[in-house]
């Protein structure tokens, strides 16, 4: 872009900057036990003051309350958003970046304050402003602008119940070059868009390390043999720091399954059917669910899994039914 092509863009979405998404929209279903079980279910978190009255009654907490965590999802959208998404004004925005080649969006960060527990019967609604978008910036993904959304939980009495910062990257593929980032569509071919990369840090470097090598590894404790995963530092049943791992067999079944139709991010296909897997030695692994038409997806297929490249830079387990 020219500088004052620039600038024009530039004043085109911030005009974006304050503006609701859209009317305040409560969330399609109360809170209830179910969800919260059925949530407590595929997390594996068995804190008793979400799925036992009886338990709960006997806690500060005086009865069950929902996971915190939930805030966001009793005002969700739900699955219609795959088919038709309502263009809201974020969209809207999203499609003004679009127009402009910024054709990337990724998820950098969130943050979210709860100001009360939510119990079963609370309603909650949502209040979403576009609350800042940044200056250009130079990022690993390519160049971009952050755009920042706040959100406000109200409760069927109006008064706050949580807030959430929700905080999104949309950028020019560095790797899929067009005009817009400075070079000449002619001489240049966009070279395909890759997954996002994924993160290695202390803990889990390597776990992936393995995976690099074809194998998925189960980290043990030591000192009393429980199986744990994603891998992290100390065992959540006797707090012992020393492990080691065991390789997976890679069998199992489907526990619980989405299926992703929007928003398409470059690097993956779609329909994109993500599993939470029970392998065989006891823990669960979520990794996509590979040919088979995702409506025939089941919960309890057995399934195998087998670790392969799925792109110029990245190894991962899928799994197939068999």
């Amino acid at each position: 872009m020219t500088p004052e092509e620039t600038k024009a863009f530039e004043e085109k979405i911030r005009a974006y900057v304050g503006l609701e998404n859209g009317p305040p929209k409560r969330g399609n279903d109360d809170v209830n036990e179910s969800m919260i079980r059925h949530w407590a279910e595929v997390m594996g978190d068995e804190l008793t003051t979400y799925t036992n009255a009886e338990a709960a009654a006997a806690t500060s907490k005086e009865g069950i309350i929902a996971p915190p965590a939930m805030l966001q999802a009793w005002s969700m959208e739900g699955y219609p958003m795959a088919a038709n998404p309502a263009q809201d004004i974020q969209r809207q925005l999203h499609n003004v970046f679009d127009a402009h080649g910024y054709t990337g969006v990724l998820g950098t960060n969130t943050s979210t304050e709860f100001f009360r527990d939510l119990r079963p019967g609370d309603q909650v609604t949502a209040h979403t402003i576009i609350d800042t978008i940044s200056e250009q910036k130079a990022t690993a993904r390519g160049i971009g602008y952050f755009i920042e959304t706040v959100t406000s939980f109200t409760d069927q009495n109006g008064e706050d119940v949580g807030r959430q910062v929700f905080r999104v990257l949309k950028f020019i593929p560095a790797d899929g070059a067009n005009d817009s980032a400075g070079a000449d569509a002619a001489d240049n071919t966009p070279a395909a868009p890759t997954r996002i990369p994924s993160p290695r840090g202390h803990d889990n470097g390597w776990w992936w390390k393995a995976c690099d090598e074809g194998k998925v590894l189960i980290q043990r404790c030591q000192s009393c043999d429980t199986l744990r995963h994603p891998p992290r530092p100390m065992c959540g049943e006797c707090q012992s720091i020393e492990w080691d791992s065991i390789e997976s067999t890679l069998d199992g079944e489907i526990f619980s399954f989405t299926t992703l139709h929007y928003p398409k991010i470059p690097g993956y296909d779609y329909p994109n059917t993500v599993g939470v897997i029970s392998l065989s030695e006891g823990t669960r692994l979520v990794a996509n669910i590979v040919d088979i038409d995702y409506e025939k997806v089941k919960i309890g297929m057995k399934v195998k899994g087998t670790v392969e490249q799925v792109d110029e830079k990245t190894m991962l387990p899928v799994f197939r039914v068999v």
